[in-house]
């Protein structure tokens, strides 16, 4: 599965160690999500994503292998849910999934760092 990855899992260390797989943070992939915006999910200093028309977010694309992908769907938890969209990549659009929470649970009005 490809995996537009946003937040947390974009440090090597924490992709690494979430994942099991070591090498895993030499496959990301520079991607730009257009017409959404990263922050905070509520009460947390975690990240997520709400839609917004003028807004984009940086990050990267991954393909994760059953097993990455099992420790990663651990990781990010039940506030999460994969969410199929379409990101920007240096060799055109690619459709992947990236683990977004319900916009009730968005602080829609603190954009994260």
């Amino acid at each position: 599965m490809i995996l537009f990855l946003y937040g947390t899992l974009l440090d090597p260390t924490v992709l690494a160690r979430m994942s099991g797989e070591r090498a895993l943070a030499r496959r990301l992939r520079p991607a730009r999500l257009a017409g959404w915006r990263r922050v905070f999910l509520r009460g947390t200093l975690c990240p997520t994503l709400v839609e917004d028309a003028a807004a984009a977010v940086e990050g990267a694309v991954l393909r994760a292998g059953p097993a990455a992908l099992a420790r990663l769907s651990d990781y990010e938890g039940s506030a999460y849910a994969l969410t199929p969209l379409t990101v920007a990549t240096a060799r055109g659009p690619v459709r992947a999934q990236a683990w977004i929470a319900p916009p009730w649970r968005a602080e829609a009005d603190r954009d994260w760092p």
